[in-house]
């Protein structure tokens, strides 16, 4: 898992704020934050709970796995978005089971990836998946 920039992660919080044409004041009451600690989010002096950046995500209308991934919460996932952002935002997991359910379906992609990788392999070799080639094959 990655190690937390707190300041690029306030940096990108401001970034997205402004793009979306929010007051910092506006998204501190639509998060449920006080207008300091969100201006010290912002200016990297404050590290916010999963808790907080998924108000923030949620106040600013972007996937909170985006955050979780910046804070280094979550390592960034390649897949269906659709999958990991129903997990996140799931109340009723835990930060665990969260964890553990998005592990278990990267393990998957993963063990999926590489199948596809051998057969695409196989292919080009003539050799059917799973059969091993010999020397006399190959000349």
């Amino acid at each position: 898992m990655a190690t937390i920039d707190v300041r690029s992660l306030g940096e990108f919080i401001r970034e997205q704020r402004e793009a979306a044409e929010v007051s910092l004041r506006q998204l501190a009451k639509n998060a449920g934050v006080s207008n300091p600690y969100l201006s010290q989010v912002e200016r990297g002096l404050k590290k916010p709970s999963a808790e907080i950046l998924g108000q923030i995500a949620s106040a600013l209308r972007i996937s909170a796995e985006t955050l979780y991934v910046r804070a280094g919460l979550l390592d960034e996932r390649t897949g269906s978005a659709a999958v990991t952002e129903a997990i996140v935002a799931d109340e009723t997991l835990s930060e665990r089971q969260r964890q553990t359910l998005l592990d278990i379906y990267s393990a998957f992609q993963n063990e999926n990836a590489a199948a596809s990788s051998a057969t695409t392999d196989s292919t080009r070799t003539g050799a059917p998946s799973g059969a091993r080639t010999s020397k006399k094959d190959q000349s």
